[in-house]
């Protein structure tokens, strides 16, 4: 598959270098973070390859990479929660991203229709629905 982006060089121009050179895994990915342009609300955690990486840049909509399906996919296009992108960012080593996004349509971000995909806690070793689990569109 075509990658777009220079190849990571060494480690002090990737960690301080002022070029994006992200650095794909074995499978051509890199993790996904989209958290709420407004309030910082960690939305979900999803994966890019290359061209949804490109697409998200270039169109400020967020794509993603279905590892399921092993399928490109522009969030939202199907649920109406476009994932306008406000600001992207990469770690220091350029193997994740974050995207700060505002979320479209009902401002859900789950497929099983919470705000974020985090609606759960972990407790005594099972899932709880937390306290601040907000359903969209409801």
């Amino acid at each position: 598959m075509f990658n777009p982006f220079p190849a990571p060089g060494p480690a002090i121009e990737l960690e301080r270098g002022a070029r994006l050179t992200p650095r794909f895994d074995a499978a051509g990915l890199v993790a996904a973070i989209a958290v709420h342009a407004d309030t910082g609300e960690v939305l979900m955690l999803a994966w890019m390859n290359a061209e949804a990486l490109r697409l998200t840049l270039e169109t400020r909509e967020a794509h993603y990479f279905s590892r399921a399906r092993q399928a490109l996919w522009k969030k939202g296009e199907t649920s109406g929660q476009i994932q306008t992108v406000a600001e992207v960012r990469v770690d220091c080593d350029q193997d994740a991203v974050l995207l700060k996004v505002r979320p479209q349509g009902d401002g859900g971000a789950c497929h099983v229709g919470y705000r974020s995909c985090f609606y759960r806690v972990v407790e005594d070793g099972g899932l709880a629905l937390a306290p601040d689990a907000e359903l969209c569109g409801a």
